[in-house]
């Protein structure tokens, strides 16, 4: 057994879409119900899951520019993006929950790491408003000791600001954290943290496999977590 998969990680953090819970389907439905107000036509379940990872305004503006073959960076600076943004809030609050689901083992995952007294948080690029819906709708809140979302900080992931803050809050030192994520940019954010990182092999990605960016360990669900043996 490796170093690494012999120490005791204290603190666990998750990201949330694509490792937690699968959310494109909803996230989809929410980005063509604000479409359809504008008139424009719907996008794919495969684009969006394309476009997760940087938080639900990017993918909007990933949404908007290829609706209105446009560069994504002159979406940004347009007024339609205010418009739409604006109408999307509440089409993906209505929207939380609807087609979303736990993928399988997380909460037994969960409550098995707190019985033993490791700290569980999520750290999101999405939105506090959405993650809180998201979580609330799923029954997860209550197994979480912390949440860091793409607003609460100046920045967001890869930058590792938020996982810092979660160590210093949980005075865990580097080599007892732990970051589970489905993307690259999960990867990256543990990495310039510098703290060890395993990949799920069922997440978005946006398009690309995990295992091209080398994460410590890559797991196929969360029974990990569960049996002791098999994550320490």
């Amino acid at each position: 057994m490796s170093a690494l998969h012999a120490q005791a990680f204290e603190l666990v953090m998750f990201d949330l879409d694509g490792t937690l819970v699968e959310t494109a389907p909803e996230i989809q439905d929410a980005v063509n119900d604000t479409l359809g107000r504008l008139g424009l036509e719907p996008v794919a379940l495969a684009d969006v899951e394309r476009w997760i990872g940087h938080g639900t305004k990017e993918l909007l503006v990933q949404a908007l520019a290829q609706r209105c073959g446009a560069r994504p960076d002159a979406v940004h600076r347009s007024e339609l993006l205010d418009v739409a943004f604006r109408a999307f809030k509440g089409d993906y609050e209505r929207r939380c929950g609807s087609r979303s689901r736990l993928y399988p083992g997380v909460p037994h995952a969960l409550a098995a790491l707190g019985e033993r007294g490791v700290k569980r948080v999520v750290v999101t690029n999405k939105e506090r408003r959405f993650a809180d819906a998201v979580l609330h709708r799923h029954g997860l809140h209550a197994m979480l000791d912390g949440m860091v979302c793409g607003d609460t900080l100046p920045t967001r992931k890869p930058d590792p600001a938020g996982v810092l803050q979660c160590m210093q809050d949980h005075g865990t030192p580097a080599r007892r954290a732990l970051f589970v994520g489905d993307s690259s940019i999960d990867i990256e954010t543990a990495r310039n943290a510098g703290i060890a990182v395993w990949a799920v092999t069922y997440g978005y990605n946006m398009g690309s496999p995990i295992a091209e960016w080398r994460p410590d360990r890559l797991i196929d669900d969360f029974n990990c977590f569960v049996e002791t043996t098999t994550w320490q």
